[in-house]
């Protein structure tokens, strides 16, 4: 098989996060989420005949255009929305996915919970600005005690904080400041590292990696 098998390279970055594991010591498992944002259907099929079952989309419109008709096929697919969330799509976001990794704000908190009464109940992840960013979403730190206030008031089913650390730098002190928050605010749940970092996002106590080009190549 050659690194375009999409099934070498699920089975690959499988094997990278197993020895990420065993570097630091860890049993526990590990969600790996493929990032299919901008990927047609056909490109999908090949990684669920592979057995991946967890994928993350950006956007709740493009995610709707593609997913029912594969959802269809595959009942056992579980959802991830990795991109930024606006208010006015909660509802449709609660409607599709089954993990929502772009808590950001407090008009969010509001939007979601109503959208839940529902009864459908995604695990939400908190995202935090870990490096301070004007142009990422995400919540402060400083703001972050008062939003995860928000989050539980609300009875939000939130599942651990997320974070994407700065380009083209070290991600390793942002990832350890991001597990360093989880645990002060009594979280578990790790939603950190790409395509570039994910072993060491797992080194460091990612519980999900959000994995895109390593599994479908380069963006169309």
């Amino acid at each position: 098989m050659t690194t375009d098998d999409p099934t070498a390279r699920l089975a690959g970055v499988l094997a990278d996060i197993e020895h990420a594991k065993k570097l630091a010591g860890r049993t526990d498992a590990v969600e790996l989420i493929a990032v299919s944002k901008t990927h047609p259907a056909d490109a999908i099929e090949p990684l669920i005949a592979a057995g991946q079952r967890v994928f993350g989309e950006n956007r709740v419109q493009e995610a709707q255009g593609k997913w029912p008709a594969l959802r269809e096929r595959h009942p056992d697919i579980r959802l991830a929305l990795i991109g930024q969330l606006q208010s006015n799509k909660a509802a449709d976001a609660v409607a599709l996915f089954d993990e929502i990794h772009s808590l950001d704000r407090p008009s969010l908190v509001s939007a979601l919970a109503k959208a839940m009464e529902s009864g459908r109940r995604p695990n939400c992840f908190v995202q935090v600005n870990i490096g301070d960013e004007a142009q990422k979403g995400g919540c402060a730190i400083a703001d972050l005690p008062a939003l995860l206030a928000e989050v539980r008031a609300a009875d939000l089913p939130i599942a651990g904080l997320m974070a994407i650390p700065p380009a083209d730098v070290e991600p390793a002190p942002y990832f350890a400041l991001l597990a360093k928050l989880a645990r002060d605010h009594g979280l578990t749940g790790l939603s950190m590292g790409m395509s570039s970092d994910y072993p060491t996002a797992v080194t460091l106590g990612a519980t999900h990696v959000r994995v895109g080009s390593a599994l479908f190549g380069a963006r169309v």
